[in-house]
């Protein structure tokens, strides 16, 4: 029997690609099959494979590099983040348990925190604290809420205390499929693209198992509405961009492409997928069956 595991793991770099290149090469026991880094976003995601010790040595070892050469002080970008190394999801692929990420998950925190004096937050199916299950809950308001609420109870880590002065905190967690789905509209305003995000997400009587921010695109002359579908069974990618779509329509803006963050399972592929969805580009690596 062999264990499969996933993680995709976000560190807060997405400009400088030498940088980003240094801190990816930590990652030697287990496999990188996807790496987007964004300009914007000022973010890098990776995925990578492998069994369950490997890819966790692999999340510790990037962790320590990142925090060699980042500083969450220094850090600028339209996504919210925590720490250098923002999130840390596991998710089971194959002969693997979600009781079993869930212990590997508190694992790792515990060593990021004894080894690497990082605080730690369990979300998803790892969270000890039921209300951080959701990871908006998790980052809200970003470091810099973070930095003047750590002191509050409610927002005190589970491993740890306090901030790491140079790499703030990380959220690790174990947690099902989820698909990272950005859709760019032709407009520099980003009220617009924040009221489009909340008019799909979920948390505000839109698409179930949806979330989604504005994000606003300097570099590109453009907006983003940023969403992660986080149960494609209830919605699929074709239902968030009609949605996204009758909404830009209200607004009168065009949407001009959209992008897939990460992998995909080759159940939500459909047949005129990239036309359709106005994707940059759609190839069998972003397809996580293919690795399986």
């Amino acid at each position: 029997m062999t264990k499969l595991l996933e993680c995709v793991l976000n560190f807060s770099e997405g400009t400088d690609l030498e940088l980003i290149d240094q801190i990816v090469s930590a990652i030697t026991t287990a496999k990188v099959i996807n790496l987007h880094s964004d300009p914007d976003h000022n973010r890098s995601v990776i995925t990578f494979i492998g069994d369950p010790a490997g890819v966790r040595q692999g999340a510790f070892d990037l962790t320590e590099r990142a925090m060699q050469l980042l500083d969450v002080n220094n850090h600028r970008g339209e996504h919210p983040y925590i720490g250098v190394v923002d999130v840390i999801p596991f998710i089971p692929l194959k002969d693997c348990s979600m009781k079993e990420t869930v212990g590997l998950a508190h694992d790792l925190g515990k060593e990021l925190w004894h080894k690497l004096s990082l605080p730690v937050y369990f979300y998803g199916a790892a969270a000890k604290i039921k209300q951080r299950k959701d990871l908006p809950y998790v980052r809200k308001g970003g470091y810099a809420a973070l930095q003047r609420e750590i002191g509050l109870s409610e927002r005190k880590p589970d491993v740890g205390r306090g901030l790491h002065a140079t790499a703030g905190a990380v959220a690790v967690g174990a947690r099902d499929f989820l698909i990272a789905f950005n859709i760019n509209l032709d407009s520099t305003d980003p009220d617009l693209a924040g009221s489009i995000a909340r008019n799909i997400r979920e948390s505000h009587g839109g698409l179930p198992g949806v979330r989604a921010i504005g994000v606003e695109l300097r570099s590109r002359n453009l907006t983003q509405v940023s969403i992660n579908i986080v149960d494609h069974k209830k919605t699929s990618m074709k239902k968030v961009f009609d949605e996204v779509h009758k909404w830009a329509k209200e607004y009168k803006v065009e949407i001009v492409e959209s992008e897939i963050v990460g992998l995909i399972p080759a159940g939500v592929v459909f047949e005129g997928m990239r036309d359709y969805l106005k994707l940059k580009k759609l190839s069998e690596n972003i397809i996580i069956d293919t690795y399986l």
